[in-house]
Formats: structure tokens, C-alpha cells, sequence
């Protein structure tokens, strides 16, 4: 008994496959992108690339959420299920089988009562002559590599939300920081208007054009200090923390994070071993090809093994094998596998087109972030054009020799190229952290 089982096992699951064979799929992509060089990245999946921003506070919150973000558990969950469902497929769906025991008591008038119990056990052995149980394992094998691919994806999305979250509120905060300097600059030069107004050098309306400017530049505190909090809030959530300690520990400040390190992209080839969500579709796409060959095996005849031993009473045993083939359904599975078949010619579209996509995210989120840096570049020299320009526009007001709408625009100007700069470093660092989400980096532990 020892031998037959396993041999009874390699028949069952013996025999040719229906329906068409998995092949990893291929397609022409361009050898390299636009603006980039040839040379290959490899595996950056598991790079740590949020460390490069030099910020510890961003890498920790990064961290701490990859151990307790509540996608990502609930992706861990899929995985988990898929793994369950695979343990479902193979020789566990070849053989089937169960023990029965009954027991009774009888008598009558003329006879004593008399207890009788039998026990039967009777098991089931599919013959998986085309392939309808091994179809079903590869078609599990595939959603568990999908899921797998999933957590990537998950991952990936986790990261942008966080990054995006954090830079948010940095650039919020330094505008913050900006606008009270632009209410200090013209806090001074409302006492300057008054002094000059008290002399005779300045009016009514000057005085009233300068605390208008003034007090504009004040509505825009409760604005940013929303956006500021906002952020904090969205990243409390991705922890799933409370978030009043995070807003204290956030308050003391910082400086708007900035990458240190470009690094390479690739080439669009590197794309379809990086990229989780070009892994999952090709995932997919195997196990819609296996689903294919599943509804194709059950066009087939089923043949069964079946037997039974039962004992108590009067001892029996039964074994046989069964022949099944569907008839009066049989247009209905057709149609099912026709279904199926173009369940995976779309799975292959889509897998296409998921690399398409993959090729033009890289190559818009490059194109941005290197021109993102001639755009803080420029912005930081009309900064520092613009605060001598207010130093020396101040300066010659309060001697008379300027006029106060001079003064004012060049103030105006002042204020707004400092937004902007504040606002060109968030948009680099942001473009920098979809670059590597693009590429496929950090998908995985």
C-alpha cells in the first residue's frame, strides 16, 4: 500500500495538457531613453532611496510605515489567501475522500436489542488525463506571483504618498516661515510711511496701500498653516498613529528636503524586472493562459478512480474507475472557454500596455527633474537679484528718492520669487521621488 499510493498519485496527475502552453511575453521597446544613457540599472528594487533626501525625520516616518501602513497589511492578506488557494491545487484537488461510521441500536418484541456500527472509508482519485488539475495549480502558481507583485505596487504607492505628504508640509511650512518675513519687511515699511506721513513726506493713501499689502500678506498665514497640518494628518493616516505627536514633533522645523543623488535610469528593458505593476500584469496574464487550458480540459472526458472498504457487519469493498463527459452543457463550456480565451488575449494587451506606460512614466518624470533644477537655479538668483533690490529700494524711500509704488512692487516681486523658489524645490523633490517610483525602486524589502 505503501508503493501504490504515490504511484497512484504520478497518474493522476500524468498525461498532456489542453489548450496552449504559457510563454513569458516579449515586445520591442526602444534600447534606450530619450535624454539618458545606455547603461543598464539592474535590480533597484530594493534600493532605499528616500535615504538620499538626508533627512532623518522623513526616513523614519518612511520606515515606520512600511511596518504598520494598513495597505500594506491588507496586501500581506491577499498574499496570505493566494498562498492558502495554491495549497488548494495539485494532488490537494486530485484526491478527495472521507470516513463515515454509523452506529444504531435495533430489537423487537422477539429478539434483544443489538447495537451495529460499520465504518467506510472511500476515497476519490481524478486521472488528470488533460491537464484540468495542473491547470489549476499554474493558474493559482500565477495569482500568487500577482499578489506578490502587488505588495510592490502597494509599496510603491505607500512611498509616493508619504513623500509627497512630507514635502508637502515642509513646503508649507517654509512658506510659512517666507510670508513672515515678507510681515516683517513690511511691517517696517509701515513704520517708515508713518514716520514720513507724520512729516509731511507721505499720505493717507500711501499709509493705507501699505497696510493693505501688509495685511494681505497676513491672510495668507491660516491658508498655509492648513496645507501644513493637512499633510500632517494624511501622514498620520499612512502610519495609522495618532497625529497630535506627529505635529509637535513636525513644528520644530526643518529645511525643505532636497535629493542629493540623481543616480542612473536605465534602460526600458531594466523596466520589466523593476517595475511590480509590469510583473503583476504578466502574472495575470499566465494565469488567465491557465484558466484558458482549465476551460479547455473540461471539453474533455473526466475519468475517476474511485473506492470504498467498509466494515462492521457484513465487511464489503468497491473499486473502480468512473468516465465522464459532458454532453447536454456542452455548448455552455464552449462558451466559457471562448470567454476565457479572450480574458487572455486581453491579459496580454494589457501587460503591453502596462510596459508602454512604464516606458513613458520614466521618461516624462526624467525630463522633468532635470529641468527642474536650471528652474530652482534661476529662481534662487532672482531671489537674491530681488532682496538687494527691496534693501536698496527701502533705503532710498526713507531718504525720499523713491516712490512708495516703486517700493511696494519691489516688495510684491520679492515676496512672490521666494514662493516660488519655496515652491520649485518641493516640485524638484517631488519629480526626483516619482522618478524612482517610476523605475520601480524600493517595490520591495
Amino acid at each position: 500500500m505503501s508503493r501504490t499510493l504515490p504511484l497512484l498519485t504520478a497518474l493522476a496527475l500524468a498525461g498532456c495538457a489542453v489548450g496552449p502552453t504559457y510563454e513569458t511575453p516579449s515586445m520591442p521597446v526602444a534600447s534606450t531613453f530619450n535624454e539618458a544613457s545606455a547603461a543598464s540599472i539592474g535590480e533597484v528594487a530594493k534600493r532605499q532611496w528616500w535615504t538620499q533626501f538626508n533627512d532623518p525625520m522623513l526616513t523614519d516616518l518612511v520606515q515606520r510605515g512600511l511596518a504598520q501602513n494598513l495597505d500594506l497589511a491588507a496586501q500581506n492578506q491577499r498574499i496570505e489567501a493566494a498562498r492558502a488557494s495554491l495549497r488548494q491545487t495539485g494532488v490537494s484537488d486530485a484526491i478527495s475522500g472521507d470516513l463515515s461510521t454509523t452506529s444504531e441500536r435495533s430489537g423487537s418484541d422477539s429478539s434483544a436489542a443489538a447495537y451495529n456500527t460499520s465504518s467506510t472509508l472511500s476515497a476519490d482519485l481524478v486521472i488528470d488525463l488533460f491537464g484540468r488539475v495542473r491547470r489549476q495549480r499554474e493558474a493559482a502558481v500565477a495569482d500568487l506571483g500577482a499578489a506578490e507583485a502587488g505588495m510592490g505596487v502597494s509599496r510603491l504607492a505607500y512611498l509616493s504618498s508619504i513623500i509627497g505628504a512630507y514635502l508637502d508640509a515642509r513646503y508649507a511650512q517654509n512658506a510659512l516661515e517666507l510670508t513672515r518675513q515678507t510681515i516683517d519687511t513690511r511691517t517696517r515699511t509701515l513704520e517708515i510711511t508713518r514716520n514720513q506721513r507724520a512729516s509731511g513726506a507721505a499720505t493717507e493713501l500711501d499709509e493705507a496701500q501699505v497696510q493693505a499689502l501688509l495685511d494681505n500678506a497676513r491672510a495668507d498665514i491660516p491658508a498655509l498653516e492648513a496645507q501644513f497640518l493637512s499633510n500632517i494628518y494624511a501622514i498620520a493616516t499612512l502610519l495609522a498613529e495618532p497625529a497630535q505627536p506627529l505635529v509637535t514633533r513636525m513644528q520644530a522645523g526643518a529645511p525643505q528636503p532636497r535629493p542629493h543623488d540623481a543616480g542612473g535610469i536605465g534602460i526600458p528593458a531594466d523596466l520589466v524586472r523593476n517595475r511590480p505593476d509590469v510583473r503583476q500584469a504578466e502574472r495575470e496574464y499566465a494565469s488567465a493562459v491557465a484558466d484558458l487550458g482549465y476551460a479547455t480540459a473540461q471539453l474533455y472526458p473526466s475519468v475517476t478512480l474511485s473506492g470504498s472498504v467498509t466494515e462492521g457487519g457484513s465487511n464489503s469493498w468497491s473499486f473502480g474507475p468512473s468516465l465522464s463527459l459532458a454532453l447536454l452543457n456542452r455548448p455552455q463550456l464552449i462558451a466559457t472557454r471562448d470567454e476565457a480565451a479572450a480574458t487572455a488575449r486581453e491579459a496580454e494587451v494589457t501587460w503591453r500596455q502596462t510596459v508602454l506606460e512604464a516606458v513613458e512614466d520614466v521618461q516624462d518624470a526624467n525630463s522633468t527633474w532635470r529641468r527642474d533644477g536650471q528652474t530652482v537655479s534661476l529662481l534662487n538668483r532672482s531671489v537674491n537679484s530681488y532682496s538687494r533690490a527691496l534693501e536698496l529700494s527701502q533705503q532710498n524711500f526713507e531718504a525720499g528718492a523713491l516712490s512708495l509704488l516703486d517700493l511696494l512692487d519691489t516688495d510684491r516681486s520679492l515676496a512672490s520669487a521666494r514662493l516660488s523658489l519655496a515652491d520649485a524645490i518641493r516640485d524638484q523633490a517631488v519629480d526626483w521621488a516619482t522618478l524612482q517610483v517610476a523605475l520601480g525602486a524600493g517595490a520591495y524589502p
